[in-house]
């Protein structure tokens, strides 16, 4: 029965990502994974923890078949799966360690929280893809992004889940004593009432904080393009189609161009188009964007791959203008085994970027803002968007409106370009900054500074959106405070094992029961 309900739960959790719009099953999911802890010795939590693990990750990452399956077969995908759920073994042993602590959902939840946040990290630069905070692009929690960013949203998360389990485990358990019917009920009353408050608080303080969500403009507007040429949907054979991605792009841009000298579009002051477009040499010469550039008489905004003096790889964003190069954005998280292949020598059994690239690509740590027009810019590239720092550091340096080129045309038509674009939304309300999502071949966007989509593509189709965007230089406390909240759940949970382990110790405490 546990071993169902861990299943159950992980494929709740799993139904609540995007494209559905079911946040609300996020908190249940957790809180029948807590259950499925309650009273069990720390292995049998690690194997419902793997097992929750594996249902939530494995649909989650289907796309990973899309790309991979027909060459490499199911062993990626269920590696990568394997290792994630790993460490949702590593939160079930944790959750269950903590578990008969004083106010238990509390430290549950920051346990969690732990180890997503660890998951996030390692190995290889970590794979956050699976964070809580990523079921939340619509509903009542998602103004927290606004107050502590996406380690917020998902303690609220963790916190709703295991406050409900909290609350259900103590309904069927009436003390029996000396005491009076009357003290009972009061003593039942008053157990009850911490875990319905830990569940309640995040909805409510969610709920609080919407109406402060600003999408106003503060320093003007901007009418922004963002281009999406298109590209085949042959999943692996992309990786021979850069001649047709760069063909696509341009041809794209060159309409949008013939339509802003006919009158059909107001001039854009500034033209975005997706990752991995062009392909630059150390001269950074490309008479064909700086042609457009030129007709548009705005910056066009293009990622692709560069090459330093030395031959350094790089994954980068550059500003085109009529007279050539601008100022440039280099990726700084880095797809394992893609775009930084750890254990090289054995990789190409999972990996084709092997044979690709013959060498790492180079990180930067200089946060993206680019002068563009009348804009500062702050650009992530595609996996940069599912970490924190990234957005928050561009903000920081005085971004005034967010875009995120991306290529998610391996993926097929997955649900990968929608779980990418709620990463976004996301990061739109933490910061509040319009961001411009521009895919090669979907899901490409606009959404507004409160996480709402204003316009939006189709998969596999060539279109282009035009847009009024407000720009805004103010800093959420997010922006401000973000990094010390996901450093104080952490703090939180390592406090919890800590407490945990000392009162194990203590003769006579390894029974206490929970309130």
């Amino acid at each position: 029965m546990r071993v169902a309900a861990a299943v159950l739960a992980g494929g709740a959790l799993y139904w609540c990502t995007p494209p559905r719009q079911l946040w609300w099953l996020a908190p249940l999911a957790l809180a029948v994974f807590t259950g499925v802890l309650h009273r069990r010795g720390l292995r049998a939590a690690f194997g419902y923890g793997v097992v929750f693990g594996l249902a939530y990750m494995l649909p989650l990452l289907g796309w990973l078949l899309d790309f991979l399956g027909e060459q490499f077969g199911p062993w990626p995908w269920l590696g990568v799966g394997l290792v994630e759920a790993l460490f949702f073994g590593l939160a079930g042993v944790g959750m269950a360690w903590v578990s008969r602590l004083p106010v238990a959902p509390l430290w549950q939840a920051a346990v969690f929280l732990t180890a997503e946040l660890l998951c996030s990290a390692f190995p290889f630069g970590g794979f956050p893809w699976g964070r809580l905070a990523f079921t939340q692009a619509e509903g009542s929690l998602l103004p927290l992004a606004s107050l502590g960013g996406a380690s917020l949203v998902g303690f609220g998360v963790a916190l709703s889940g295991t406050g409900l389990a909290g609350l259900v485990a103590l309904l069927p358990r009436p003390r029996r004593g000396g005491r009076s019917p009357e003290a009972r009920t009061a003593w039942r009353s008053a157990r009850l009432l911490v875990p319905a408050l830990l569940a309640l608080v995040p909805v409510v303080l969610g709920a609080a904080l919407a109406p402060t969500l600003d999408t106003g403009a503060e320093t003007g507007t901007a009418r922004v393009a963002v281009v999406q040429g298109n590209a085949p949907d042959v999943g692996l054979d992309l990786l021979h189609r850069d001649r047709q991605l760069y063909v696509n792009h341009v041809r794209a841009a060159r309409e949008l161009a013939a339509d802003v000298e006919a009158g059909r579009v107001p001039r854009p002051d500034v033209v975005v188009l997706p990752e991995q477009v062009g392909s630059w040499g150390p001269e950074r010469q490309d008479p064909a964007l700086r042609r457009v550039s030129e007709r548009l008489g705005a910056p066009v905004v293009v990622g692709g791959l560069a090459r330093g003096p030395g031959g350094e790889l790089s994954n980068r964003v550059i500003t085109w203008r009529a007279e050539g190069a601008g100022e440039e954005y280099v990726k700084q998280h880095l797809v394992p085994f893609a775009e930084k292949i750890p254990l090289r020598s054995v990789a190409g059994a999972v990996s084709p970027f092997v044979r690709r690239f013959d060498r790492d690509m180079v990180p930067a740590d200089e946060p993206g803002v680019l002068p563009s027009g009348p804009v500062r810019l702050g650009v992530g590239i595609c996996y940069d968007v599912a970490y924190d720092d990234v957005f928050r550091e561009a903000a920081g340096a005085g971004a005034e409106l967010f875009a995120l080129p991306t290529n998610n045309a391996w993926y097929g038509p997955s649900e990968m370009s929608y779980q990418q674009l709620a990463m976004a939304r996301l990061r739109a309300v933490e910061h509040g900054r319009s961001m411009l999502v521009a895919a090669t071949s979907g899901v490409s966007a606009v959404v507004r500074p409160d996480g709402s989509v204003a316009h939006r593509t189709d998969l596999f189709t060539a279109e282009t959106l035009v847009d009024e965007v407000p720009l805004r230089s103010s800093t959420t406390p997010a922006t401000r405070f973000g990094a010390y909240v996901t450093w104080g759940v952490v703090a939180l949970g390592l406090f919890a094992v800590a407490w945990s382990a000392w009162r194990t110790r203590r003769p006579g405490r390894g029974d206490d029961v929970v309130c």
